[in-house]
């Protein structure tokens, strides 16, 4: 089945125009037109919450389907796991880049993050509603330890994939293209 929809999901005050994300929505709409590529908005800050961005996703959430693949950034793919918790649906693929789902240790950020991770998730129904899940952690992450990434791996039975030396895999660590997802996604497209 050919894929029709890519979320591309940002994290803790992130925005649809940074890093990777534009890059990634043009280089997708070079190799499949047809492919509609959508990167919300979430709110961030004092409004940022897990219900807060259910609420801007509600609309989003009839269209997912198994020609669908989300793709997470740092809190992205605790909301994206919170997501399929809650569909009926089943989806094709979903990448999560520096994910997490329990706190990070730094305050500002657990606080932003807590309705988010403060729980216990649905691995089982998470799994059941999503064929393949690739994680993507650093080696040198100053915000998510490789040990969050893998234990988000670990319950969603993900291919685990190590870049070394990305950071955050934000434009901050030079993450304004991110060519080892690209391919992966192309794969995936076919």
């Amino acid at each position: 089945m050919p894929i029709r929809k890519v979320f591309i999901i940002h994290g803790t005050n992130g925005n649809s125009k940074e890093n990777w994300f534009p890059w990634l929505k043009e280089e997708l709409g070079k190799a499949r037109p047809e492919i509609e590529v959508i990167i919300p908005d979430f709110p961030t800050g004092s409004s940022q919450s897990l219900e807060s961005w259910l609420q801007i996703f509600r609309p989003y959430m009839d269209t997912i389907a198994e020609d669908t693949i989300f793709i997470g950034h740092s809190l992205g793919p605790a909301f994206i796991l919170s997501v399929l918790e809650k569909t009926d649906k089943r989806i094709r693929a979903a990448f999560l880049v520096a994910p997490f789902v329990t706190k990070l240790g730094i305050e500002k950020f657990d606080e932003l993050n807590k309705t988010f991770i403060d729980r216990e998730f649905d691995w089982k129904r998470i799994k059941s509603h999503c064929s393949e899940f690739t994680v993507y952690a650093s080696d040198n992450d100053p915000y998510v330890g490789m040990d969050k990434s893998r234990y988000v791996a670990e319950n969603t039975k993900a291919r685990f994939v190590v870049v070394h030396n990305a950071g955050h895999f934000n434009s901050a660590a030079g993450y304004t293209k991110f060519d080892q997802l690209l391919e992966e996604l192309k794969k995936e497209i076919g």
